[in-house]
């Protein structure tokens, strides 16, 4: 998943998330700057909360966590947070949980293969180019105008599926 990065070996080494979080929120300014808008405080801090951790996370679960901060937060308040941070391409909402997440490329155009795990909950962002290569294919023999591709698929992460099969 996210949290782990692989190794030239392809065997899991512990992530280091607070060098994550910061190079996210330092990416997340650079780009503002670039782009000419702003980044707010409760913008920054929308982006904070959802980088706490890979698992994607809910609109109310962000208001919740924003209260003790921020008391007159209120819904409206978090979704045009979330609404600037998706069009600034740095979190990706993911349909099929109704929740976000931040975006490991941030700042370039692309599309999503998202891999979610129903036990841990965290989501793994992977570029996939074969996968996309053939779904643009596709898109383009049907005639169909796309105008975002997010593929998202639901199961079981490496680190669960071992926690699972080491208590049989």
């Amino acid at each position: 998943m996210r949290s782990l990065s692989q190794s030239p070996a392809h065997v899991p080494v512990k992530h280091d998330h607070t060098k994550c979080v910061s190079a996210a929120l330092d990416t997340a300014e650079q780009i503002c700057v670039v782009r000419g808008v702003q980044l707010t405080p409760i913008r920054l801090q929308v982006l904070k909360l959802i980088w706490e951790s890979h698992q994607a996370v809910k609109a109310y679960e962000l208001l919740d966590r924003i209260k003790p901060l921020k008391q007159e937060a209120k819904p409206a308040t978090i979704y045009r947070a979330l609404d600037f941070l998706i069009e600034q391409g740095l979190i990706h909402r993911i349909e099929s949980l109704n929740a976000f997440i931040g975006c490991n490329c941030s700042g370039q155009q692309h599309e999503q293969l998202l891999l979610i795990c129903k036990h841990c909950h965290e989501v793994e962002e992977r570029p996939a180019p074969a996968v996309m290569s053939a779904l643009s294919t596709e898109i383009e023999q049907a005639d169909f105008i796309a105008h975002s591709k997010a593929i998202e698929i639901q199961g079981i992460c490496t680190r669960c599926a071992k926690d699972s099969n080491a208590g049989e």
